[in-house]
């Protein structure tokens, strides 16, 4: 059996289209101050908040270990608060302010901003997803 070829492993493609992406959101997102892992924390609560730590953290697949000191630094940028529940305080509940509110339009461009830059039909993205998310539903969770 001969060795695979790197460049034709579906690993490989994924993880340089995966960079490629995170690369296109940075000029849509640096005006704003935002890396991509807070624009999805912002995307998120811009959907609802407050929300817990712990759900934000299941809804987009990132463990506390790694949301909870991305939460402080949206904190120290004044985007969000963070508050023990008064009903729970293993609890902390996650607020956007006001300056993180006001990011709402910004924020919302992206998508379509991201998939201009893309050239990619609704349909396209779709379907893309779509199998992407069969990919990582055969992970064994």
């Amino acid at each position: 059996m001969s060795s695979p070829e790197v460049n034709k492993l579906l690993s490989f493609a994924l993880y340089g289209a995966a960079n490629r992406l995170v690369r296109m959101h940075r000029p849509f997102l640096e005006p704003m101050g935002l890396t991509f892992p807070q624009y999805l924390v912002m995307l998120e609560l811009l959907g609802g908040s407050p929300r817990s730590v712990g759900e934000l953290g299941t809804k987009l697949g990132i463990d506390t270990g790694t949301i909870t000191p991305l939460l402080k630094r949206l904190e120290h940028s004044g985007l969000i608060t963070r508050r023990r529940d008064v009903q729970d305080e293993r609890r902390v509940l996650v607020e956007l302010t006001f300056s993180g509110e006001a990011l709402r339009d910004g924020v919302w461009a992206v998508p379509d901003q991201i998939k201009t830059a893309c050239q990619i039909t609704d349909e396209r993205a779709n379907e893309l997803r779509e199998a992407l998310d069969g990919v990582g539903r055969t992970e064994g969770n």
